[in-house]
């Protein structure tokens, strides 16, 4: 029998290469929902939003669980698993920064409602994710029943709230609700190499991408473009798009959708210096001499031509497609 240990901190924060991992640390209680939980993820979430060297944040549980929802006990004896932020410390107000839960073992009630506050969701398989509230005479109100159905089919949601029988994480795949399944255990390590590849793009783009994507469902058309012009302005008036476009121009930094050619520049031979005068100056800073991305690995082909920056850990595949794109856009004299 497990005995709880009283002195250890509900909710662990650590930092990873601006990624802040958070851990609901009661695995006595399978890390079940109380006050103290409820105001160290607040906390935590707090941390991530406000710490510019903070880009991406993971929740996982310990003692091979996520969650398995509010505690009882605790909420009996009269304490409140809620914050400003809402149940758990983050239903209300998830953070502004991307946020991934790494799910082991089951999210269940309001541990699944903690796991749809983030943005995506990695589960072990054979890991069970449901909202059993019917089956107590219960409903999912923090969060279960308003954002199951814009995250799967509208009668697979109905599905798993009326009869409350939870899914594996492989039906979750299946219908969309996680993106990616691991091996019991790894399901941390596969979070943490998604927010690697987050971490390594703009941080303001990234921030921007998440909000037009989590409002856009609510815009009426007419309003839509006029609202995502708002909130992309200051993107593209950015330093972040600056470098990364004259990144992308060098050759050290591949990026796609920015509208420009690197044909141009390279056939007439330009160093960096050059970008100057291609690119207009962002509210009068200067640019900063090119440096390969924070985080990122610089690979070089054998036949001496420059090769793709990823972000470490990033797919093979995605290295192999980068080079054969440049292959393609840039043939060998």
């Amino acid at each position: 029998m497990t005995t709880a240990d009283t002195s250890a901190p509900a909710v662990l924060a650590e930092r990873r290469d601006g990624v802040l991992v958070v851990t609901l640390n009661r695995p006595e209680a399978r890390n079940a929902v109380n006050a103290a939980v409820a105001t160290g993820v607040a906390a935590a979430l707090d941390e991530l939003d406000s710490d510019s060297g903070l880009q991406v944040g993971i929740i996982t549980g310990a003692g091979g669980y996520f969650c398995a929802g509010m505690d009882l006990k605790a909420f009996v004896r009269g304490e409140s698993p809620r914050t400003d932020r809402g149940f758990a410390g983050i239903c209300q107000r998830p953070p502004e920064k991307p946020l991934i839960a790494a799910v082991e073992g089951f999210a269940l009630a309001g541990g699944l409602e903690i796991a749809l506050s983030c943005d995506l969701i990695v589960a072990a398989r054979g890991a069970r994710l449901g909202i059993p509230e019917t089956k107590r005479g219960l409903a999912a109100a923090a969060g279960g029943l308003l954002r199951l159905p814009k995250r799967i089919p509208y009668h697979v949601a109905m599905l798993m709230a009326l009869t409350g029988d939870p899914i594996t994480a492989e039906r979750a795949y299946e219908v969309g609700l996680v993106v990616e399944t691991c091996e019991p255990g790894a399901a941390l390590e596969a979070a943490l190499r998604i927010a690697g590849v987050i971490a390594a793009n703009g941080p303001l783009a990234v921030r921007v991408s998440k909000r037009i994507l989590q409002s856009a469902i609510d815009w009426a058309e007419s309003e839509a473009w006029e609202r995502q012009a708002e909130l992309v302005g200051p993107v593209f008036t950015s330093a972040d798009a600056r470098e990364g476009a004259v990144a992308f121009i060098a050759g050290t930094m591949p990026l796609e959708g920015m509208g420009i050619s690197p044909v141009r520049w390279r056939r007439a031979g330009r160093g960096d210096e050059g970008a100057e005068g291609l690119l207009p100056g962002v509210e009068g800073r200067p640019h900063r001499p090119l440096q390969p991305p924070a985080g990122t690995d610089q690979r070089h082909r054998p036949d001496g031509r420059r090769g793709a920056v990823l972000p470490r850990g990033a797919h093979p595949d995605q290295l192999r497609r980068r080079r054969a794109r440049e292959d393609r856009l840039h043939p060998a004299p």
